[in-house]
């Protein structure tokens, strides 16, 4: 038996050894597993990093918005560092450092400042404009609406805007017609039908701001017939100083706004806001300014009165200007302007929609020098009663007596007091009551075109071809096909097609036209709330 005992205990060591070695091995192993795990975790990821990164950096993989460009690593200004147009800041031209360009690709939409992507986007859009703006606001209104979808432009130039240095650019621009304040063209809008109707009849005659509003009248009408040669579907009035802001689609598209529009659909009107500008050193409105007011189309009427007396700042009115926004309309026949916010038809009422979320930015008094321009353009006296001879707003004719008659200190004080917004806890109370709202998608889009070189690109364009062949403005000139050139203007074919599109019987009397109007004060507050 102790033989027994004693050959079982190493046995029973043995197993135990066994167990030991056993249980040791599993942990081994599974550590091994373990690491191995998060080795794999560990590599996998960056792995994958650095593949992608190999693709992009050979060009194995397209950027979505590249997609639209034939040369994505191209952009207008910057296909060759060393060549003229790189070098324009070295030059030292004036125009070209006016605008600024950058050496980095910032907004890489399309290939070249021509804009040309396709021919074949429909609805097809045209903006109408009558404007003494120089080029640094010009440009950037003109390419930022190219963007958003606009296929041309029938620019009414006078001024600052008519002088060579400004015009000819414009006219270097695809789709973009320079129609020009001739004796041939004044001659030819004296004909129009339109002064012997009465809807406009109460602007004529008058000076400044009411005979700005005939002659936009006039254009408008005349622009009508150039924009249904050039196969145009939408027409929209808009000033230089003024932005489609077209959210509501599913991209921040005009183009694609309108085409959402129902067919029975003859106007669109877009709610305008109004620019708050919060310094009074502002040089480009365009991308230093991205405080705005709502409309009060767009506010529910108990915050748009219940706001109405710190929103007015002591001001005349909720807006300083006008506040009963700009409209598109469809181009069909019998169309008409109706003043220079409205459209209108002479064989019908037009079905007209408001849009609920797009709008108009309008940059009103963005620059502390907008006071004195605006004075420098009429020749009304500095008086309460004279000043409503020229002028349909009262903050119009505010400014303008204070333009006239104060010292530059005490105009500055003025345009502090009534135009910037300096009071913090006013601005932060009013943006979260949604009186203010900010707005940064035209910022981008300019400020990105501007950093790309294209506004200079353009320019230089146009010094190139005007420096080769100085003698091209004394030579015919062949016009693209579909398109009214501004050297037409006046020309019998176009008046006959102006006729036949308008003829019809002028005994009928119509409502006055739409003037620039304010937005409802507190005194309508009655109008159920």
């Amino acid at each position: 038996m102790a033989g027994l005992h004693s050959s079982s205990r190493p046995s029973s060591s043995s197993s135990l050894s066994s167990s030991s070695s056993s249980s040791s091995s599993s942990s081994s192993s599974q550590q091994v597993f373990t690491s191995r795990l998060l080795l794999l975790l560990t590599l996998l990821p960056l792995t994958l990093a650095f593949f992608a990164f190999v693709l992009q950096w050979r060009g194995g993989l397209t950027d979505p918005v590249t997609r639209w460009s034939p040369d994505p690593f191209q952009f207008p200004g910057m296909d060759n560092p060393g060549s003229n147009v790189g070098s324009d800041r070295r030059s030292g031209s004036d125009c070209v450092d006016l605008l600024g360009r950058s050496k980095s690709p910032a907004f890489p939409y399309f290939k070249d400042w021509k804009f040309d992507v396709g021919s074949d986007l429909n609805p097809k859009i045209c903006i109408i404009s009558s404007t003494s703006a120089g080029l640094e606001q010009t440009l950037p209104w003109i390419f930022y609406h190219k963007v958003i979808g606009v296929s041309a432009f029938f620019l009414f130039v006078e001024g600052k805007a008519a002088s060579p240095n400004v015009s000819k650019v414009l006219e270097l621009i695809p789709g973009v017609k320079v129609i020009y304040r001739t004796k041939e063209l004044e001659e030819q809008q004296a004909k129009s039908r339109i002064w012997n109707e009465t809807w406009l009849a109460s602007f004529f005659y008058k000076p400044c701001n009411y005979e700005l509003f005939v002659k936009q009248s006039l254009n408008m009408e005349m622009s009508i017939v150039m924009a249904r040669d050039a196969g145009m579907d939408w027409i929209i009035h808009l000033d230089t100083d003024e932005l489609i802001h077209p959210v509501g689609a599913r991209e921040y598209s005009l183009r694609q706004l309108l085409a959402g529009v129902p067919g029975n659909v003859d106007m669109v009107v877009f709610p305008n806001y109004e620019s708050s500008v919060e310094r009074d050193d502002i040089k480009e409105p365009f991308t230093e300014v991205s405080m705005f007011k709502k409309n009060y189309d767009h506010l529910p009427k108990d915050v748009y009165f219940g706001n109405y007396k710190e929103s007015t700042r002591g001001n005349p009115n909720y807006f300083l200007t006008y506040g009963n926004g700009k409209s598109a309309a469809r181009i069909q026949d019998h169309l008409r302007p109706n003043g220079a916010h409205r459209w209108h038809n002479y064989m019908k009422t037009p079905n007209e929609i408001k849009l609920d979320d797009a709008a108009v930015l309008h940059y009103t008094y963005p620059k502390f020098s907008d006071l004195t321009s605006r004075r420098d353009r009429c020749g009304c006296k500095p008086t309460k009663e004279d000043v409503k001879r020229c002028f349909m707003l009262e903050f119009d004719r505010a400014a303008f007596i204070i333009a006239s008659t104060a010292t530059e200190e005490e105009m500055l004080h003025w345009y502090r007091e009534h135009v910037v917004w300096t009071d913090k806890e006013l601005k932060l109370k009013l943006l979260r009551r949604g009186i203010l709202t900010r707005i940064y998608a035209p910022m981008v889009i300019i400020q990105g075109l501007r950093d790309s070189g294209l506004f200079g690109s353009v320019i230089q364009s146009a010094q190139t071809t005007l420096s080769k062949d100085t003698k091209s403005s004394n030579t015919s000139r062949v016009d693209k096909p579909g398109m009214i050139s501004s050297r037409k203007i006046g020309v019998k074919e176009t008046t006959a097609t102006a006729r036949r599109i308008l003829e019809i019987p002028n005994e009928t009397s119509y409502d006055s036209a739409i003037p620039p109007l304010s937005p409802p004060i507190l005194d309508d507050l009655h109008i159920g709330i």
